[in-house]
């Protein structure tokens, strides 16, 4: 997972600028000249944080900030904003942009933001790539195994759960074995926090 900031503005000197104070408190950025060059490589797994202009030609930022929302990407946006754009930053945070900062803009405080945006952030990444891990291995149970799984999580012993699927004890104590292999678990209480990533929907 690649954390950066993205910073998408049209002026190169505020580009640099930008990317200079950013380096300065070690975070790592990428520059972007218009919406449009970003928008062509963004995608909805990206981790990090967006800085981004409000007024630039052609596609502006509130217009990417719409297209990302579109798309699903979730990276947290934040805003530069000169005076006269101020109510469209606050529609957009309403929109669910992380913030707006006015221009001209204190170095640190904007770093400060940053930082914070990226931490929002890191927290929902991991979050994601925990569910999409789970889901692959929530994949790899037979029907089987979905079945013994969703009466292991109802407490069931292994003899009510034979008995409620007309199948040996034996069977059902291999299956409980597969299924906490193919889940990385070692016992019920195990599996059912972990699946609790999910809203303690197993079968999603």
């Amino acid at each position: 997972m690649s954390v950066t900031t993205q910073i998408v503005d049209d002026d190169p000197a505020v580009r640099d600028a930008l990317q200079w104070l950013l380096q300065s408190r070690g975070v790592a950025s990428e520059t972007w000249d218009s919406a449009e060059g970003f928008l062509a490589s963004a995608h909805r797994d990206l981790c990090g944080c967006l800085l981004l202009d409000v007024r630039m030609p052609e596609m502006s930022g509130i217009e990417l900030f719409d297209r990302l929302r579109a798309m699903d990407c979730r990276l947290p946006v934040i805003f530069l904003t000169g005076h006269g754009d101020v109510p469209m930053a606050v529609q957009a945070l309403k929109d669910g942009a992380f913030d707006f900062i006015e221009k001209p803009y204190d170095d640190n405080a904007l770093v400060d933001k940053v930082l914070a945006a990226i931490e929002h952030d890191n927290k929902r990444c991991v979050r994601e790539n925990s569910i999409r891990s789970l889901q692959r291995r929530l994949a790899l149970l037979s029907q089987r195994e979905h079945e013994v799984m969703q009466l292991i999580l109802a407490g069931k012993l292994n003899k009510v759960i034979a008995d409620e699927l007309d199948i040996a004890m034996r069977t059902v104590e291999v299956h409980r074995s597969h299924i906490f292999e193919k889940m990385q678990v070692r016992s019920a209480v195990e599996l059912s926090q972990a699946l609790s990533v999910l809203g303690g929907r197993a079968n999603d």
